[in-house]
């Protein structure tokens, strides 16, 4: 067997960064009970450390947080790890989400998010 092979096995993993305790436990409850290993951060600094001692299959990042916003923490991965795959979110500013793609985000979701469709991106983007 291949490392595709074992990749394919082993369950796609998922870091979300959100600094609002709810949100971050709703989609870790969603993303859980769709079969992937969810780790969790509360702010962007946390995240960036958190990937950097373990990467993930997909990072999934507020943009709005105190410590280090989100799109520092799109430019900070996407500089350090060519490959990394991110989906911003963000409650108040589409412009914000704008620039999050011009940044390396795949792709981007306003709050309240719509949870079928962010499955079904998540899903999307660990394919491709």
């Amino acid at each position: 067997m291949g490392e595709r092979d074992e990749r394919m096995r082993r369950p796609a993993t998922i870091l979300i960064i959100e600094d609002h305790t709810s949100v971050r436990m709703l989609l870790a409850r969603v993303l859980e009970d769709a079969g992937y290993q969810v780790c969790e951060a509360v702010n962007g600094r946390e995240g960036l450390e958190r990937f950097r001692a373990q990467p993930v299959d997909l990072v999934i990042t507020d943009l709005e947080m105190p410590e280090m916003n989100g799109l520092d923490v799109i430019l900070e991965l996407t500089r350090a790890f060519l490959d990394v795959k991110v989906i911003a979110m963000s409650g108040r500013s589409v412009d914000e989400l704008s620039k999050a793609k011009l940044l390396g985000a795949r792709q981007t979701f306003v709050k309240p998010l719509d949870l079928p469709s962010l499955l079904h991106a998540v899903q999307y983007e660990l394919q491709h």
